[in-house]
């Protein structure tokens, strides 16, 4: 009880200090490297939408620029890549996300133990077929720092990618006890919908999803998740207003992209067929198909 306590204060107050320092850093007439990495990571707080990732990634390649030894910038850049490519806010995934390994493979060559570096890896992975070495890249990101609540997260949606999806509400649970008003938590709870709707559990996906939506409202991807489980269960009037704000918020939205994407991300039978009525769902809801 005393370790979560302490997770959770420290998560509200370094999101708190960045905050404070992006503030401060702004009015630097001469902003040095961190000055532009804390911009950057306050940008990135804000919840992730396709202007926030490259806000983010505009102020880590510019922390770069004036310091290449800028580990921490690097990481981030990498994250917005990898973010980038996983919430389909790119037309091309797959260049994010060897970006993203690129840069994260010469950040860890320099410090080998960077939590979020490994952790970041692990979505990388994750998401290139190589779930299982994902789940041990975030494994070994929680024995570097077993606060590392966002990396619970990924670990529940790779246990979707190899076809035990069941198992994901656990491990985002564990995400939301630990920092339970993270800036993350929107996604966490994005996750577990997903989860919900490859199993066949379309009102506990709605459960899910709403959360997220409640959240942040501009995050897009629960809304169009939110939209297949209700087709699924024949709200199609409340599927058809949540595409509507989902492709509000992310017009590029389609679901041959989206086919694209999820399919590249594993070859396991059972995940593969949890897509199916994910598809058929969207298509009912009035996603376009291209």
């Amino acid at each position: 009880m005393q370790d979560e306590i302490v997770a959770r204060l420290a998560g509200t107050l370094n999101s708190q200090l960045v905050a404070a320092e992006a503030r401060r850093s702004e009015q630097a007439p001469n902003p040095d490297s961190m000055d532009l990495y804390f911009q950057g990571l306050a940008w990135y707080n804000k919840g992730r939408t396709p202007d926030n990732l490259a806000q983010a990634r505009s102020f880590f390649d510019r922390a770069l620029i004036a310091d290449p030894d800028n580990v921490d910038a690097l990481i981030g850049s990498a994250a917005a890549n990898a973010d980038a490519g996983s919430l389909l806010f790119v037309t091309d995934p797959a260049a994010a996300f060897a970006a993203a390994e690129a840069k994260l493979t010469k950040a860890l060559s320099s410090v080998p133990d960077h939590a979020l570096g490994h952790m970041y890896l692990g979505l990388v992975d994750i998401m290139t077929k190589r779930a299982a070495e994902g789940i041990a890249e975030c494994e070994h990101a929680l024995a570097l720092d077993r606060n590392l609540a966002s990396a619970h997260s990924i670990i529940g949606f790779g246990k979707v990618c190899i076809g035990r999806a069941e198992e994901t509400e656990a491990h985002i649970g564990e995400a939301l006890r630990l920092s339970p008003r993270d800036t993350s938590a929107h996604i966490w709870m994005g996750v577990a919908g997903l989860a919900k709707l490859h199993i066949g559990s379309y009102e506990q996906a709605v459960a899910w999803c709403r959360r997220a939506i409640e959240a942040n409202r501009n995050y897009p991807l629960p809304n169009f998740v939110l939209a297949a489980a209700l087709a699924q269960l024949g709200r199609l009037d409340e599927a058809h207003s949540a595409v509507k704000a989902a492709l509000a918020l992310l017009p590029t939205f389609a679901i041959s992209r989206a086919r694209a994407a999820y399919t590249a991300r594993s070859d396991n039978p059972t995940y593969l067929a949890g897509l199916e009525p994910i598809f058929d769902g969207m298509c009912k809801a009035g996603v376009p198909e291209r």
